[in-house]
Order: C-alpha cells, then sequence, then structure tokens
C-alpha cells in the first residue's frame, strides 16, 4: 500500500462508493411477462389449426403450380377446404406437415456462404493460409 499516496487511494474510495450507490442504486427486476393473444391468429379449435396448416401449405409454391397445373383456382380449393369435415381436414393436415413450409432454400444457401466467409475471415485473421483448388 505504500506504492499509493493516501490522497489517491481516499479519492479512488471515495469515487468508487458514490459509484456504488448511484449508478447500482436500483438492482435489476426480472419476471415473466404475461401472454396474451395478438389478435392476428385466432385459432380456438383442432379444426382452425388443421385449416391453417393446410392453408400454409397451399400458399406454397409447388402446391400452387400443381394446383393450376390440375386446373383447379385458388378460390375453388378454399371452397373445398370450407366443405370438408374434421376427419378429412385432419388427415390432409397431416398429410401437408411433410411439406415445407415455404421459401425456395435461397436463404439457406445465403446462410452457409456467410458461414464460409467468416470461417475465411477469421482464418486470415490468425495467419492461417487458405488454399482452394
Amino acid at each position: 500500500m505504500g506504492c499509493f499516496p493516501r490522497t489517491l487511494r481516499f479519492w479512488t474510495a471515495l469515487l468508487l462508493v458514490s459509484w456504488w450507490c448511484c449508478v447500482h442504486a436500483a438492482p435489476a427486476v426480472a419476471g415473466l411477462a404475461p401472454s396474451r393473444t395478438s389478435g392476428v391468429t385466432t385459432i380456438a379449435s383442432v379444426r382452425d389449426a388443421d385449416l391453417l396448416s393446410v392453408r400454409r401449405a397451399l400458399e406454397h409454391k409447388v402446391v400452387a403450380q400443381k394446383l393450376k397445373d390440375y386446373g383447379v383456382s385458388p378460390e375453388q380449393a378454399e371452397l373445398r377446404l370450407a366443405s370438408l369435415s374434421d376427419g378429412e381436414l385432419h388427415q390432409l393436415a397431416s398429410a401437408t406437415r411433410g411439406l415445407p413450409t415455404g421459401g425456395d432454400g435461397a436463404g439457406a444457401l445465403i446462410s452457409i456462404l456467410i458461414i464460409i466467409l467468416l470461417v475465411i475471415v477469421i482464418l486470415k485473421l490468425l495467419n492461417k493460409e487458405v488454399i482452394v483448388r
């Protein structure tokens, strides 16, 4: 303690005490936010959930193109969905769960390219040599 002058120790201690009293006076409080519905999607029953699942599958580009190839318009498909029974709708929703929900894979391709570029940049920063043959 002899290497620091007494006034430096005093002002450092005073600064730390004022820091602890002023800045850290209010403790952080955490808790769960209450759950509430947004009003955008109201799923009240299993039928509504199945209907939403089938509608999302119908929005997929491949499915929409196949329906056009068969001569079915989107309006006709929507009318047919409304007239399906609960069992038929559930069976159709179960069959659509294996389909992709949208997109054409461009996002995944871009993500992979960004990861590759990040690996190359990190290797360059570490002075490692990157050779692509």
